[in-house]
Parts: C-alpha cells; sequence; structure tokens
C-alpha cells in the first residue's frame, strides 16, 4: 500500500495537472508514479491502469495517457488565456504550495520573484514575497540573521498573499 488516501492522490494529480497547464515540465515517472499512488489509492478512472503500468519503453505514452485520467475524473485545469492573469495564477499557485508546505519558502518566493514579479513589473502586493526573496537570495552565515527566520518572514508573506487574494482561486 502506498500509505496515500484517496484525496491525496486526487489532489497530487491535481497538482501535476496544474503544473503542465503553466508549462512547467513534468517528467513521465512523475505522471506514471501518481497514477500508481492513485490507484492503490483506489481512485478509479479507465486510463489510470493504464498510466499506472507504463514501463520505461512506454514512457511517451504517459503526457496522452495523464491528460485523459485527468479529464475521465473531472480535475482538469487550464491556465488563463490572459497574460497577466496567467502570471497571477501562477503565483498564488506557487503561494498555495508554500502554505501547504509542499514547497519550500525559499524556493517558492524566488520563483514568485524570478518567474511572476518581474513579469508583472513588481506590483505592490507582491513586495514583500520579493524582499524576502531577495534577502534569501543574498543570504550567508556573516549576516547574523538565521536561515530559518528568512524562510518564516517569507512563509509569513507568502501566506499574507493567499489571505488578500480574490474569490478566483485555483483549488
Amino acid at each position: 500500500m502506498s500509505g496515500v488516501t484517496e484525496d491525496q492522490a486526487l489532489k497530487r494529480l491535481r497538482r501535476l495537472a496544474q503544473a503542465r497547464a503553466f508549462g512547467r515540465h513534468v517528467g513521465s515517472d512523475r505522471l506514471i508514479q501518481a497514477a500508481l499512488d492513485a490507484l492503490l489509492a483506489d481512485v478509479d478512472s479507465p486510463s489510470l491502469p493504464l498510466l499506472a503500468g507504463l514501463g520505461r519503453r512506454e514512457e511517451h505514452e504517459a503526457r496522452e495517457l495523464f491528460d485523459q485520467v485527468v479529464e475521465e475524473l473531472g480535475i482538469g485545469f487550464e491556465a488563463p488565456a490572459d497574460p497577466t492573469a496567467a502570471k497571477w495564477a501562477l503565483a498564488y499557485w506557487l503561494a498555495d504550495q508554500v502554505v501547504d508546505g509542499s514547497l519550500d519558502p525559499a524556493t517558492g518566493a524566488d520563483l514568485i520573484w524570478a518567474e511572476v514579479a518581474l513579469d508583472l513589473n513588481y506590483p505592490e502586493e507582491l513586495r514583500s514575497v520579493v524582499m524576502c526573496a531577495i534577502q534569501l537570495a543574498d543570504w550567508d552565515e556573516s549576516r547574523g540573521i538565521p536561515l530559518e527566520q528568512l524562510k518564516e518572514e517569507a512563509l509569513r508573506a507568502v501566506r499574507e498573499l493567499v489571505e488578500r487574494r480574490g474569490p478566483e482561486t485555483i483549488a
């Protein structure tokens, strides 16, 4: 048994679908493993066993099968067509992962800075996250501020971003 609940498996599949919609590289091995975990967690979809059972030589089929699984389960996601809205959706998606603990605060703040704030011309709403990302990028032991303290500040800034978000959520 994988130790993953049905809800956790569905959340992981949804998160992978979102990552792909945002243009992130998601390896076939991750898609297959997520399908295997979902199958072991009793998630039911006609294409799920096909995806979970792919071998190394069949990995090229994983993306297409994953898309079928996502459609069958009704957990698909499309990034907004508007580039500005898509960047904000990416910021909130990254922030949600930091808040739920699946993404390190330093990494999340850095991604929000590099992949969102820069393209949106550093909006005020992202200022505290960007400042934390800069402090983390410049950190070294001689500064006298513990790295964990900076990560906690980044987590707080990201939480505030999530709390200020409007109703257009990507659950």
